[in-house]
């Protein structure tokens, strides 16, 4: 059993608002500077793939890629790597507009001596996304 850790309550906390639509509470657990990448690297609604850092910068990210969704994230594995850094597999399921779609990802949680979230990398297919929702649209993929 993991001991939990900050990065790993933080962790917690974070899919526990995310799937509550709890936006400020959500966005308390975020140092002021604090980055998200999710996905890792350009998408498209982070092209550049520079991710989104800052308060308003997170609180954009929910109105974009959360508060949309009714999702449940499943947690498999999470592994402590010290007090402030957490490792954590996970499917997600999002319903959106009707259809579902899945996802599997790796998230990295990274907090402070507060236990204040400083950063939060994802990593995840959006292609595999992508081709989900042509399938679902019927498009193909």
């Amino acid at each position: 059993m993991t001991t939990d850790t900050p990065a790993i309550m933080a962790h917690k906390k974070s899919i526990a608002y995310a799937m509550a639509g709890e936006k400020v509470k959500w966005l308390a657990l975020f140092d002021e500077n604090a980055v998200v990448r999710d996905p890792v690297g350009p998408s498209p609604h982070d092209p550049e793939g520079k991710g989104f850092q800052g308060i308003s910068e997170l609180g954009r990210f929910w109105d974009m890629m959360i508060a949309p969704q009714n999702m449940i994230a499943i947690p498999h594995t999470r592994i402590a790597c010290g007090p402030n850094t957490a490792a954590v597999t996970m499917s997600m399921a999002n319903f959106l507009n009707g259809a579902k779609f899945y996802i599997e990802l790796v998230a990295i949680y990274d907090v402070n001596d507060a236990g204040r979230l400083t950063s939060l990398n994802v990593y995840w297919d959006c292609n595999a996304l992508a081709a989900q929702m042509g399938m679902l649209s019927g498009a193909g993929a």
